[in-house]
């Protein structure tokens, strides 16, 4: 260990309550760690004590703790020193982590918190975290001792090859590793609320496939690039995602022609399910998700959610169901998605609108409507699905 490595400390979050599972949870945040790191080239990764710690050169440190916190399953992250199993080393450590931490300000309060996973050290952690936090004030004039609310926590592990110091730990994505919960089906448009309710599902464990419904002529390229693009966002967390391309238009125009104009989208809707339940079952998906919202527009009453539903073969997953749309343009903002949500380029379910579209529509009148309409349609879209693999 030397002065020119860190080691970036992963606590496990909600992994670290799963029991006999733990292991494989464990398994597979550490793969979608190591594809998280993969331009970076970590000199090790080690899983002890609740832990995964990330052992890299002190140039790529910042970059590798942003891949970490990332990382769907860990809870907080610190960037620690390592250092030797001695006081004076740890003495050392610390001064340098406090010196960074401190640059620029002219007091700060802190504490000093010291864990021992190797009992054998002595001496004990108090006594530890008493001399350390000695020799910080020895050497610091602008430091004073707070243990209730401190400023600045250092932290300080000693285990059986080296020990670790490090100031304070930042919030991490949280949630469970993208792959233990199973293949879901998403369906992705260029909106704003799909790509943010796709990333919900992964940080629930889910590994996604998309699938898109394109009408051209009345839907440009541009419309279908801005999804992929989307997409791409979306693989990050997990590596390759499949988008199925859907070729929509000759169903929606089935619809204007043969059904009531008030009942258009929530027709589309149904369509939608019963192709997207297709090629979910096709892919194993265990799930459908959306972008729904309960009340957020005329199709998305509970009414017609549950008429919309009734077509779908596969469960149907809303994560954004009872999110206030400010907290949803919030979270795209954060994921990276809204600037590419908003650019303007037309989706499929806003063609053919009515100004008045029904609110309410029973599922006894969705189905009497779908009598005069060509089901040939829904399988010559599910036959002539391009797939397109799109990588972060």
């Amino acid at each position: 260990m030397t002065n020119e490595q860190r080691v970036v400390i992963a606590r496990l979050g909600e992994v670290f309550l799963k029991g006999r599972n733990r292991g494989e949870f464990v398994r597979r945040l550490r793969e979608n760690m190591q594809r998280a790191l993969r331009d970076i080239s970590p000199l090790r990764l080690d899983r002890a004590q609740g832990r995964i710690y990330v052992h890299v050169e002190a140039e790529d440190a910042e970059r590798a703790a942003r891949a970490v916190r990332d990382t769907f399953g860990v809870g907080t992250i610190s960037v620690a020193r390592p250092c030797e199993r001695s006081l004076e080393a740890i003495y050392e450590a610390a001064a340098l982590a406090v010196a960074e931490a401190t640059r620029g300000r002219t007091h700060a309060t802190f504490k000093v918190q010291t864990k021992r996973p190797d009992k054998t050290f002595t001496p004990d952690s108090m006594e530890v975290s008493r001399l350390v936090g000695g020799a910080l004030l020895e050497r610091f004039d602008n430091l004073r001792v707070d243990v209730k609310t401190p400023e600045l926590v250092v932290g300080v592990e000693i285990g059986t090859e080296h020990a670790l110091v490090f100031c304070g730990r930042e919030q991490a994505v949280g949630g469970l590793p993208v792959g233990c919960e199973g293949d879901v089906l998403l369906l992705l448009s260029g909106g704003i609320d799909s790509p943010v309710a796709g990333h919900l599902m992964q940080r629930r464990g889910c590994r996604l496939a998309a699938v898109y419904f394109h009408s051209p002529p009345y839907v440009s390229e541009h419309a279908r690039d801005k999804v992929l693009q989307l997409a791409r966002r979306l693989a990050r967390a997990q590596g390759p995602l499949e988008v199925d391309v859907v070729r929509f238009t000759d169903i929606q125009t089935d619809i204007r022609d043969n059904a009531r104009g008030d009942m258009a989208v929530v027709l589309y809707r149904r369509a939608m399910m019963r192709i997207a339940s297709r090629l979910g079952i096709s892919r194993g998906a265990q799930a459908l998700a959306t972008g729904e919202n309960l009340g957020q527009v005329a199709s998305q009453t509970l009414t017609n959610l549950r008429c919309i539903n009734e077509a779908a073969t596969l469960p149907v997953l809303r994560p954004l169901l009872a999110y206030d749309k400010h907290e949803t343009i919030a979270l795209a903002r954060r994921i990276e998605t809204f600037e590419t949500s908003i650019l303007p380029h037309e989706d499929c379910c806003s063609l053919f609108v009515p100004k008045h579209p029904a609110t309410r529509l029973p599922i006894e009148l969705a189905e009497k409507a779908e009598l005069g309409l060509d089901p040939s349609l829904l399988d010559a879209a599910v036959e002539t699905v391009e797939t397109e693999r799109v990588v972060a």
